[in-house]
């Protein structure tokens, strides 16, 4: 199990298609964009999250080259946030566990 910024276990499942759209809030409340997309890795038998992609980025990165050849050239903006920058307490109200400063910016 991971831990949160706070101590607090994580249950460490989350089904995706609950997340997978929902908006995303910065600590303060702010909406930030969409969460589109989530990295994984292999850890032996199961699949861990290891990013998650905020905004129009996330949702180009899931859609794939067929989404560029069809939209033809989009704005990507976005955020990578590792696994435990994002609050899943409440995975339909998904919250930045950190600064917006600490994200990757896409």
């Amino acid at each position: 199990m991971a831990e949160e910024n706070t101590g607090r276990a994580m249950s460490g499942h989350v089904r995706l298609d609950r997340l997978i759209g929902r908006n995303v809030l910065t600590a303060n409340n702010r909406p930030l964009g969409r969460l589109e997309e989530c990295r994984v890795q292999r850890r032996g038998t199961t699949w861990v999250v290891t990013e998650w992609v905020i905004g129009t980025a996330g949702l180009i990165e899931r859609l794939g080259v067929g989404a560029r050849l069809i939209l033809g050239p989009m704005q990507r903006q976005g955020y990578v946030a590792a696994w435990d920058q994002l609050d899943l307490t409440n995975p339909d109200r998904p919250r930045l566990s950190c600064a917006l400063e600490a994200l990757q910016r896409l």
